[in-house]
């Protein structure tokens, strides 16, 4: 069983039209997998949706599970897109990852999906 929630979705009820929709996470925190300290991160995540839309808290329960996972931040940025876009099929997405300064080095790591 997988330690990730499942992404729930919703009918896009304004299917045939393009809009943006972006989603932020300010409070983002995963583990290094090396040394196991905290990670915190800015998530941004976004889409332009086609059939279904993705609800919000499935994506919060979903975006808290990283909290104890050891994971590096290109991994974890490039696995909440393919999640994502596996669960919501949108037309576009991109994820960034802009993760907070720790041992004197910045992170933003962004990974995109065009259909």
């Amino acid at each position: 069983m997988s330690p990730f929630p499942s992404l729930e979705t919703a009918k896009n009820e304004y299917q045939g039209r393009e809009y943006e929709v972006e989603i932020v996470c300010p409070e983002f925190t995963c583990v290094c997998p090396r040394t196991r300290q905290p990670d915190f991160a800015t998530i941004r995540i976004r889409y332009v949706p086609d059939v279904t839309i993705v609800e919000l808290k499935s994506l919060k329960l979903y975006l808290s599970s990283f909290r104890d996972q050891g994971i590096f931040h290109e991994h974890v940025t490039n696995r909440i897109l393919d999640d994502f876009v596996a669960a919501s099929q949108p037309i576009r997405c991109t994820v960034e990852g802009d993760f907070n300064v720790r041992g004197g080095i910045k992170t933003t790591v962004r990974a995109e999906y065009q259909r």
